[in-house]
């Protein structure tokens, strides 16, 4: 199958547009087999996706060695693979971002995916202080001389952290939360990011499985699911979680964005294609942990745009039940 592609930034790399992200394959939205990972895996690469997103700390490493297995049997051209570092810094501090640490987190990943050299090493929601260090900057140049790293990027909670990343002028990506609950990359950062030539990769597309339409009040998480345990932010950014949308009120506006999805959709296809209608997405990245879901987000490549009627009243919904809870902090 031929799916859309995009540029990736000024890379000179062309990626599909949808591409898949493997957080949940590594276990933290429940478990989830080896089996049944590498079947999604397959699906997604069988479905035409070229881009993978991972990262170190995803079942710490699992995730990472999953996406190598698979690989390593299939042939053909090998779809891009980027992953992230730096959260497996205990404690999370803007201080361990270090050319040493860096490079033992690199080698980690190099092995994890059996590869020479990243495609692409983000650093994985660093405090916000890192992005007024250059010398960690250097420490990832000094890597991509060194072969390790083809280029680099970073994966952000805040608008304004993408915003400060990218003055610095080797960085080659930024990754955002952007969804019909979370608009505002829209307004300060995307078109910035495209101008300068930066690859925006899109992660939390489905605000956590919330802009699938399926859950309700009634919904129970696994207690190793982070929409169980991080709704306040227990462990990590509560941004992570729902895009920070308090459950109850995420519930209301699904209801009526439920109204709004075309005949021929699902209201996660719809939410793919809505990230879509922004040409300066270059690749959202959806997560799955069966084959049905992979191939599902494949298929919204398919959809087409959306009226200006339909962004409208998605806009409406944002502004009256959403942008009170989240615009103001990320």
């Amino acid at each position: 199958m031929s799916l859309t592609t995009r540029a990736f930034g000024s890379s000179g790399i062309d990626t599909t547009a949808i591409g898949f992200g493997a957080w949940a394959i590594g276990g933290t939205w429940g478990e989830v087999t080896e089996v049944d990972a590498k079947a999604t895996l397959n699906a997604t690469l069988d479905a035409g996706v070229t881009f993978l997103d991972t990262a170190d700390v995803y079942g710490d490493g699992r995730s990472e060695r999953l996406i190598r297995d698979v690989l390593a049997i299939r042939s053909g051209p090998r779809p891009f693979v980027a992953t992230k570092a730096g959260r497996r810094l205990d404690p999370h501090e803007a201080q361990g971002y270090t050319k040493d640490n860096l490079t033992a987190f690199v080698d980690r990943s190099r092995d994890n995916l059996g590869m020479d050299t990243l495609d692409l090493l983000q650093l994985h929601c660093p405090p916000t202080a890192v992005y007024y260090e250059p010398a960690v900057f250097r420490a990832l140049d000094a890597l991509v001389d060194e072969g390790k790293i083809a280029r680099y990027g970073v994966s952000v909670e805040k608008v304004e952290e993408g915003l400060k990343a990218i003055d610095f002028p080797n960085v080659a990506s930024v990754q955002i939360i952007y969804n019909m609950f979370r608009q505002r990359p829209a307004k300060l950062f995307l078109n910035e990011a495209r101008r300068r030539g930066v690859a925006v990769i899109v992660r939390v597309p489905l605000a956590s499985g919330m802009l699938t339409g399926k859950m309700t009040r009634e919904t129970e998480f696994a207690q190793d699911d982070h929409r169980s345990f991080n709704r306040d932010g227990t462990a990590f950014d509560k941004g992570e979680t729902f895009a920070g949308v308090p459950y109850d009120v995420a519930l209301d506006a699904v209801d009526e964005i439920r109204a709004l999805v075309p005949g021929d959709a699902t209201m996660a296809q719809m939410a793919l294609r809505w990230i879509l209608m922004n040409e300066a997405v270059s690749v959202v990245i959806p997560g799955a942990r069966r084959p049905d879901q992979a191939q599902a987000n494949a298929d919204a490549d398919a959809l087409a745009p959306l009226s200006p009627e339909t962004m409208d009243k998605v806009r409406g919904i944002y502004e009256a039940r959403i942008a009170p809870h989240v615009h103001h902090l990320w």
